[in-house]
């Protein structure tokens, strides 16, 4: 009698994982039952309750320093997971990459200086990039990558020139990297939130009433977004469900500014 072969569990790195939509992105996927591995640049103790949330929900979770704008260290850190994973699963493989890290800028094109565009770049870009390089020789075969944009790489709103021209080179980097990494079966996708109710951006669409009603009024659900609605994006587009959505920009805004 042949016995049959139970699946493995899939695990997801997301980085920026310790608030906000990465967070929301974590416990999605530990509820749809992935393990996940989260990373964080100083909110150690932020990550350190998000993994216990995972871990109260029966799937096995950890948290990881890394600073997504510093190239230097990608290496160092590719290995420590790779480490970590075979020390962990038992593994030298993992199943999915969510770039999702990021800080924003609120300042006008005339007035934005070269260490904030740099600052902008080094994470949003540049990291991303090269952080990808480094860990897509540890991604499965038919594995998933998924790169977190903005709806403001559609929409144009005064004093966000920086941060969205560089999520519009994230949005041609996911076409490039479908193409060439499709012949081991890789998907490639962004994902395009739009304003979402976070701390993200000093938390000006969740705390300010102004604001909030602003954005709600131009969006066709009536409402401003909420991390759990980028959660529940992240969850279905690296689900084998969206197994033939390649190459593609999702955005999930409400219908902002449509």
């Amino acid at each position: 009698m042949t016995q049959a072969i139970t699946p493995r569990t899939p695990i997801a790195l997301i980085t920026g994982g310790s608030r906000g939509l990465g967070r929301s992105a974590a416990l999605h996927l530990a509820r749809d039952g992935w393990d996940v591995v989260v990373t964080y640049q100083s909110r150690a103790e932020q990550a350190e309750a998000t993994v216990r949330e995972i871990r109260a929900m029966g799937r096995r979770a950890l948290a990881m320093q890394l600073d997504s704008a510093r190239v230097a260290g990608f290496a160092n850190f590719a290995d420590a997971f790779g480490q970590a994973l075979q020390a962990g699963w038992g593994r030298s493989d993992f199943d999915a990459l969510v770039n999702n890290a990021g800080t924003g800028l609120d300042a006008a094109f005339l007035q934005t200086t070269e260490a904030q565009f740099d600052a902008m770049m080094n994470v949003h870009l540049k990291g991303v990039f090269f952080l990808t390089q480094a860990l897509v020789p540890l991604l499965v075969e038919g594995g998933r990558i998924l790169n977190v944009s903005s709806g403001l790489a559609r929409f144009s709103m005064p004093g966000k020139a920086a941060y969205a021209m560089m999520k519009g080179g994230i949005e041609v980097l996911t076409r490039y990297l479908a193409k060439e990494l499709g012949g081991r079966g890789i998907r490639v996708n962004t994902l395009a939130p739009g304003a979402i109710a976070t701390d993200f951006g000093g938390g000006a669409v969740r705390d300010n009433p102004q604001v909030n009603a602003g954005v709600a009024a131009v969006t066709a659900l009536g409402r401003v977004g909420q991390a759990d609605d980028i959660g529940g994006a992240v969850q279905a587009l690296l689900s084998p469900a969206g197994g033939w959505i390649n190459g593609q920009r999702v955005e999930a805004s409400g219908g902002m500014l449509l």
